[in-house]
């Protein structure tokens, strides 16, 4: 195919793509769900399980989102250097986002600043965001999409700490914020946390880590017990699905991080809720693309 029909046909798939993953669970996020419920003794807590299960079998059947808020639209591009369309990525993903509105439907996030204004597209000034990586000596292109809701992970926390406080600070930041906001985002929820040199490095990881897979382990040792600790520490709070209490508060804790400054320690929370909507696609050069977080899925 030409440039103009290559461009055509992705904006395409991203466009189904974007509206598949509103409607339908990553099947990491759907078997942890499914899992949580066995482990539960509470019988509301297990109802609420069940009416989670329930709604997402609906919307699959009934080809709705399964969320009324469809968030904000935000893609994580790992883009190779060498991937044909890079340079018609960004106006690619806006008009895959605007037909995505009109296909889903998806509802009307986008508010200009100061404006006040809706634009009634899910697009605008810097909207849909999109987080850029660019791999040296690659063709290919990974595109995780992610839904951000107004309860779940939009309402993040990052703080910098003194080098005092320790990663006993960081924990501490953790609990602060899962403590007094988690039961608005719709629990039980995926907890990302980023620890690198700052507040914006920090927030950009946190945000990289909910994109992770529920389950997964950070590949050092002592953030991959931090996220065990953290988790088995955060289920014992007992928030429960919804907020009414019960066996487990989380899906899990992912930690991302960096290297820092020795002078500060910046840490970073972001929210999944329950209605983790996110979803992975890699595309080769040719354009031909593998769903990796639905198994199965068919655009």
């Amino acid at each position: 195919m030409n440039k103009d029909e290559a461009i055509l046909s992705l904006t395409d798939t991203m466009a189904k793509f974007t509206v598949y993953i509103g409607k339908r669970l990553p099947n990491d996020v759907k078997d942890k769900l499914a899992e949580l419920r066995t482990m539960e003794t509470n019988p509301l807590a297990k109802a609420v399980y069940t009416s989670m299960a329930e709604n997402q079998d609906a919307a699959d059947k009934l080809d709705r989102p399964s969320c009324q808020d469809t968030g904000v639209i935000q893609y994580f591009i790992s883009a190779g250097a060498r991937f044909p369309l890079l340079g018609e990525l960004e106006e690619v993903l806006r008009n895959a986002t605007l037909e995505a509105t009109r296909m889903g439907p998806l509802r009307h996030n986008a508010v200009e600043t100061f404006d006040e204004k809706n634009t009634g597209t899910n697009t605008g000034s810097r909207i849909p965001w999109l987080d850029w990586e660019i791999v040296p000596d690659d063709d290919g292109a990974t595109i995780d999409v992610y839904m951000a809701g107004g309860g779940c992970t939009l309402p993040g926390s990052a703080k910098v700490l003194m080098p005092g406080e320790g990663y006993e600070g960081v924990t501490d930041f953790v609990f602060d914020v899962i403590t007094s906001r988690g039961v608005n985002a719709c629990p039980p929820l995926l907890v990302g946390v980023g620890v690198s040199t700052s507040v914006e490095t920090a927030a950009r990881l946190s945000k990289r880590a909910i994109l992770r897979e529920v389950g997964s382990h950070n590949a050092n040792p002592n953030a991959a017990l931090m996220e065990k600790l953290l988790e088995e520490g955060l289920n014992e709070v007992g928030i429960g699905p919804q907020g009414l209490t019960g066996a487990s508060s989380v899906m899990g804790v992912n930690i991302e991080a960096s290297a820092r400054h020795p002078s500060t320690i910046g840490v970073a929370v972001s929210t999944g809720c329950w209605a983790h909507r996110r979803g992975k696609i890699r595309f080769k050069a040719d354009l031909s693309y593998e769903i990796i977080s639905h198994k199965g899925a068919v655009l």
